[in-house]
């Protein structure tokens, strides 16, 4: 197949092409913003016909999400408009999709983990543009997949697990948030995840991915800073309202992996041993 990375520079993006090295039978196209503007809609579908594209997996988004509250016209560019245009560009040569979505599309009021059937709830302008991308894409390619994902690091680009590397050596103490409670993604785990898709078959629907287990971003820090042997720096647990951001996070944003691991035959690394796996090539780098 001839298939469109978009995004390629991001964290996704570069998990997505370390992986492209095992499956030579494809031709990947990996674009960002310099080769292809996705928000260009004329230039999608140019891109699209004249490479004979089959499949799309769109890693490009608008993700800062405090500068979002403030940037709510480029924000939705990205994360609404510019998915439709892909996915109304691969539905003309009856391709697929996927479409990497958020936990942020639900408001974190929950108690129990999010399934896909539960009814969106965004909170912020971040999420409320990633859930229109979602629908926009599911209405302009039959053969579409979302997978919405939470807490994403990786050994590329600025990232929680690498502020906290840094910060703890910095520093003597840390304030970090111990009332938001989540799942940690290591993008690795994600982007194969992705391509099994694409080996197996794309099913179209919406999924849930992240690593398994549950934590919060206090205890993710001090995991963060025990596997890095950092015992200089105190980290002590904040209120998230002792803590005030531009835009509001989820209390509670687990989400329920069920479904796709019975779609696709997968089993799930723990949170802890993936940051281990992620901490270990950081180290290699």
């Amino acid at each position: 197949m001839n298939i469109l990375i978009t995004g390629c520079n991001g964290q996704l993006g570069n998990e997505m092409q370390l992986l492209e090295k095992g499956y030579n039978e494809h031709q990947w196209y990996n674009t960002d913003v310099d080769e292809l503007d996705i928000t260009d809609q004329l230039a999608v579908e140019q891109f699209v016909a004249e490479n004979k594209i089959d499949g799309i997996v769109n890693c490009a988004a608008y993700t800062a999400v405090d500068k979002a509250e403030n940037n709510k016209e480029i924000c939705t560019t990205l994360n609404t408009v510019a998915p439709a245009y892909l996915a109304a560009a691969i539905e003309k040569r009856s391709g697929w999709i996927i479409q990497i979505s958020t936990d942020y599309v639900f408001n974190g009021t929950s108690h129990t983990p999010y399934v896909e059937t539960d009814t969106p709830c965004p909170d912020s302008v971040y999420g409320s543009t990633k859930l229109a991308g979602e629908l926009g894409v599911q209405k302009f390619c039959k053969r579409s997949m979302i997978i919405r994902t939470a807490w994403l690091y990786s050994t590329f680009g600025n990232n929680f697990v690498k502020t906290m590397i840094r910060l703890g050596s910095e520093k003597t103490e840390l304030g970090v948030i111990f009332d938001q409670i989540g799942t940690p993604t290591y993008a690795r785990d994600l982007a194969r995840v992705i391509m099994t898709a694409i080996e197996q078959g794309v099913k179209p629907g919406v999924y849930h991915f992240s690593n398994e287990g549950v934590i919060s971003w206090y205890d993710f820090t001090k995991a963060i800073l025990r596997i890095a042997g950092i015992k200089t720096c105190h980290v002590r647990p904040l209120h998230t309202s002792e803590y005030p951001t531009p835009a509001k996070r989820p209390a509670y944003s687990v989400l329920d992996k069920t479904k796709i691991k019975q779609a696709f035959n997968i089993e799930i690394p723990y949170w802890e041993e993936s940051l281990a796996d992620c901490m270990k090539a950081l180290n290699n780098k």
